[in-house]
């Protein structure tokens, strides 16, 4: 019999979350910290964490609700997930139902906010020193990263995530633009949704075409103008957002 262990021991720290583990779960805590051009500008947002933390929790439910597996398993009311721990693909999944951001630069064929369907998928391998280039689905086989089978499935979960969040972010009057995803391995080899859904890996836009993503940063807007707009997705949604000393 193992021992249990009373404290989650620290993993590692990424841009957006710190990663502990205890007794064999690990526990995601967001931060309160935001980041663009892969880490060259990075500012503190108090509260940031507290806010993604729930409306990651509550786009988990949602896709567990329309029966995608998920890493998910539990969230304690402030700025922590705990999920199910799985070998992570180094592989960003865009989706995307609208033209906009870097794809306009590579197709300028393509208006800005042009509906794509179907939605476009595209794979780019997870590396900041590189950018997290665009690779084929050829690249990735290749280099080993997925089998055959395991790129037809991450694409068809990651159209089935796309339209039910969509559908989701529709009833509430939002429009998804685009989203990264990323999966990993479960123990037994199988392909599960991981990593967070949140206004960090989306663009979401209201009805009078305002950001309630991280886009607000990158076009230069304050750290608060970014909280605000995330409060205000989480209102949207309906979220609960943790209050409290235990959140801060």
């Amino acid at each position: 019999m193992g021992i249990e262990e009373l404290e989650p021991r620290f993993v590692r720290e990424g841009k957006s979350k710190r990663i502990y583990i205890k007794n064999g779960e690990l526990i995601l805590e967001f931060k309160d910290e935001i980041t663009a051009g892969d880490g060259a500008r990075r500012d503190p947002v108090p509260g940031k964490g507290v806010v993604n933390a729930a409306i990651s929790a509550h786009f988990f439910r949602v896709l567990e609700e329309a029966g995608i597996r998920t890493h998910f398993r539990g969230y304690d009311g402030c700025r922590r997930l705990f999920v199910e721990r799985l070998e992570m693909i180094p592989l960003e999944v865009i989706v995307r139902n609208y033209a906009y951001g870097s794809l306009l630069r590579r197709m300028p064929l393509l208006r800005r906010m042009q509906r794509l369907d179907p939605p476009i998928f595209e794979l780019h391998y997870k590396d900041d020193s590189l950018h997290d280039p665009l690779v084929t689905e050829d690249d990735v086989l290749r280099a080993g990263l997925l089998t055959a089978e395991e790129l037809s499935l991450i694409r068809r979960l990651a159209l089935r995530v796309n339209e039910a969040l969509s559908e989701h972010l529709r009833a509430h009057g939002l429009t998804l633009v685009d989203m990264k995803l990323e999966f990993g391995r479960g123990a037994g080899g199988e392909i599960v949704l991981g990593d967070e859904i949140t206004g960090d890996t989306m663009r979401i836009l209201d009805e009078s075409g305002r950001h309630l993503d991280k886009e607000v940063y990158r076009r230069g807007g304050t750290p608060q103008q970014l909280l605000e707009a995330y409060l205000e997705l989480a209102r949207r949604l309906g979220v609960e957002v943790g209050r409290g000393e235990l959140c801060c």
